[in-house]
């Protein structure tokens, strides 16, 4: 797992400096797309099938409004319109970031 450096809120983009010199700016829109948590992403039902939300949006939703460290492991970010529960692995980001077009 290689960490981050740096992470700083960029116009619509989060840039991130990764321990290794690589950087990164992955869109706000494409990250609150990713949210891992299971309200975005869905969870099990007793059956074991996955039953995905509809994902809502509207104001702020694709605004950052704060993004913590979780360990040395992970952030989360909080939306401005209050969602937060998304916990990004520097392993998922990093994927994320690395599947966006060029």
């Amino acid at each position: 797992m290689i960490g981050i450096e740096n992470m700083a809120l960029v116009g619509s983009e989060l840039a991130i400096l990764w321990q290794d010199g690589t950087e990164h700016f992955i869109p706000l829109e494409a990250l609150r797309k990713a949210c891992p948590c299971a309200s975005c992403q869905g969870e099990p039902d007793a059956l074991g099938r996955v039953v995905r939300p509809e994902r809502p949006s509207g104001p702020g939703s694709e605004q950052l409004s704060a993004f913590d460290f979780v360990g040395g492991y992970a952030v989360q970010l909080s939306w401005a319109d209050g969602h937060n529960t998304g916990i990004y692995s520097f392993d998922y980001l990093r994927k994320l970031a690395e599947d966006l077009p060029h």
